[in-house]
């Protein structure tokens, strides 16, 4: 379980993930190898799994961004969702309930590049029936949530 301090931590790191751990050692008032050891902890027990850069994505290029159901036969859900999540233009994968078993969020250069996908993915044995949702205007696109 996370304590305060943890917590705190994870807000600054999430604020800006290449802050120095003096940086958040001064800014906690804490010495700098604690700061060490709970990232490390954090690390280790796999509450941290990365430090990543949140992208404008249209600004390299991806101008679409879909949002897809996937109705697929039972058996084949599992190696469905590991297919299309191989794909480089998928940024996730969902196991749901309701009328579609699959969501995919992806994005896509341009309308070509999302109808080959689209394409591709209703070629995948097992896919039944697709639904895309093309994104009009990304109001909030942050899958950062502080614990």
């Amino acid at each position: 379980m996370l304590d305060e301090l943890d917590k705190k931590i994870i807000g600054i790191l999430m604020k800006d993930s290449r802050i120095s751990y003096r940086e958040i050692a001064k800014e906690l008032n804490v010495a700098v190898g604690t700061i060490y050891n709970r990232i490390k902890k954090l690390e280790e027990s796999g509450v941290i799994q990365g430090f990543t850069l949140k992208l404008n994505y249209e600004n390299i290029g991806y101008d679409l961004t879909a949002i897809m159901g996937i109705k697929a036969q039972g058996k084949k859900i599992r190696e469905i969702e590991r297919i299309i999540a191989k794909d480089k233009r998928v940024m996730c994968v969902y196991d749901v309930t309701g009328e579609y078993d699959i969501i995919v969020i992806a994005k896509f250069k341009n309308r070509e590049d999302m109808n080959r996908f689209v394409k591709g993915v209703l070629s995948i044995d097992g896919v039944e029936k697709t639904n895309t949702h093309v994104v009009l205007e990304v109001v909030k696109e942050d899958f950062r949530l502080e614990p």
